[in-house]
């Protein structure tokens, strides 16, 4: 065992360790000056390591509290981009809505169509090119769109990649602040247009109850499913290969599918044209007419009234005709237009 006793030196603390009976003790003395420098130095030692664990601990909550913050605003910031695409989508959807409301506007009368936003279409009989309508290249559309889109090639190399480095710093250097306000400005601009659309459907469910036989007179839907061969205006004609006017839509379609009328109305003429081959006239009344021409047969007779949905014949290929296709054309007090602008679904 050890004891300490301070007898033989007063200035100094002796351990004594006993090893038995029959050994010698072994002695150790330390001076006092010593004893309390080590003890002063240990303290300091134990300050110091609670000062560090405590600053540890504090350190580590702080980190952990941080991180949840992180969590919080990229969950937050994530939720904001989420929603921010979502009033992307409605405005879309909104404008669709708006087109849809102006064909409406257009086609129960509310509002004259102006004819310099229709004589883009296409359809008819081959003719003179009106002065001042050209043919755009072909590749007029796809160098339009590379054009407008200068902001796509400055984040790429000549060799073609994509400087990630570049889009990273765009990335990190994007204001939560303005993504906020990009929010707010697009859920006040929806709310605007909210109500402009409903104040017009408002509009459009009077008119409709005041011209409904307008309505069920006006062609609204396509006379047959199929792909657009030929638009209505300016083209190439597929017979001279010169530039021509064409004013209708050329359909194409698998032969004898049935050809629906587009609205109610009378037939007028059902006959055969040396160009448009077996036709069918219908008059809607209110000015509107519609023909059908490339008919293999005609399933209607003259004087016949028929309603929207109704077959007046069937697809062919008969006149002046490189295959299968229909050639609708619309016209209203004598003009022709577009009939895509009388096309709804």
């Amino acid at each position: 065992m050890g004891q300490v006793t301070g007898t033989e030196n007063s200035d100094a603390y002796t351990v004594v360790i006993f090893r038995g009976s029959t050994a010698k003790p072994l002695r150790f003395s330390f001076p006092r000056k010593f004893v309390r420098k080590l003890l002063i130095v240990c303290g300091i030692f134990i300050i110091a390591d609670l000062l560090v664990l405590s600053h540890y601990v504090i350190r580590t909550g702080e980190v952990w509290e941080l991180s949840a913050f992180r969590s919080e605003a990229m969950s937050a910031r994530q939720q904001t981009v989420a929603f921010s695409t979502a009033i992307d989508d409605l405005k879309k959807r909104l404008t669709s809505m708006k087109e849809v409301n102006q064909r409406l506007r257009v086609m129960l009368g509310i509002e004259t169509p102006k004819t310099g936003d229709l004589v883009n279409g296409r359809g008819g009989e081959d003719g003179p090119i009106p002065e001042g309508n050209l043919i755009p290249p072909s590749g007029a559309s796809r160098g339009d769109s590379q054009s407008q889109s200068p902001n796509a090639a400055e984040g790429a190399r000549a060799d073609g990649t994509v400087d990630q480095s570049k889009n990273s710093s765009l990335s990190s250097e994007f204001d939560e602040q303005e993504l906020i306000a990009t929010v707010k400005q697009g859920i006040e601009w929806l709310s605007r247009e909210a109500n402009v659309q409903e104040q017009t459907l408002h509009e459009l469910s009077l008119a409709a109850e005041q011209k409904s036989s307008r309505w069920a007179a006006t062609p609204s839907i396509w006379p047959v499913k199929g792909w657009v061969t030929s638009g209505f205006g300016p083209r190439v004609s597929p017979f001279t290969e010169k530039p021509a006017w064409h004013d209708g839509l050329d359909i194409g379609a698998a032969a004898n599918a049935p050809v629906q009328a587009p609205a109610q109305g009378r037939v007028t003429t059902v006959g055969f044209d040396p160009k448009l081959g077996n036709i069918v006239k219908l008059d809607h009344g209110f000015g509107i007419e519609t023909l059908y021409g490339h008919l293999a047969k005609a399933l209607v007779k003259e004087g016949q009234r028929v309603r929207r949905g109704d077959v007046v014949g069937l697809i062919g290929s008969t006149g002046l005709a490189t295959g299968p296709h229909l050639h609708y054309m619309v016209k209203v007090n004598g003009q022709t237009f577009d009939p895509t602008k009388y096309i709804l679904d």
